[in-house]
């Protein structure tokens, strides 16, 4: 009797969502690790970021807390979805791609995403559905006719220790 392939191996959500959760690990803010990964049309990895401080920038010298005015980290940090989309080596490359996310993006990765021609967003979370940040964001890509959806793959768990 010949020996048939697996069957339980991950589906291409699931491979590339874990790629993006493994990428939310680099992350250093003590609260919120976010991470991306953008895909082609061939299921091939164009680029993949995470939440960060812009490169160069000395992360013992920024606040990492939610503090106010100059003291926040929010006027530093670099989101995953946009590190993705810097790291690409060629930006023409990122029309027509699908980025898979582990939260939903803000207003400003939502720019970003319809300026580059990525048409389809993939989430694991949407913590901050009902702030402003996310409704914006929704209308914004409703409006440029880009996709997005909560995954419902898997989750794929990684034992860092």
């Amino acid at each position: 009797m010949e020996e048939k392939h697996r069957t339980d191996n991950l589906k291409w959500d699931e491979y590339f969502m874990g790629i993006a959760s493994l990428s939310a690990l680099r992350s250093k803010d003590p609260s919120t690790q976010v991470g991306a990964c953008i895909v082609d049309a061939n299921h091939k990895v164009v680029s993949i970021g995470y939440n960060g401080m812009p490169r160069g920038v000395d992360d013992d010298q920024i606040p990492w807390g939610h503090g106010e005015g100059l003291e926040s980290k929010y006027l530093y940090v670099c989101h995953a979805e946009f590190n993705a989309i810097l790291n690409t080596r060629d930006g023409s490359a990122l029309a027509g791609c699908t980025i898979y996310v582990t939260l939903f993006p803000c207003n400003e990765c939502a720019k970003a995403i319809v300026q580059t021609g990525i048409k389809e967003i993939i989430y694991l979370d949407d913590k901050y559905h009902d702030h402003v940040e996310e409704q914006a964001s929704r209308k914004i890509l409703d409006m440029a006719g880009v996709k997005y959806r909560r995954y419902e793959g898997r989750i794929v768990h990684f034992d860092v220790q």
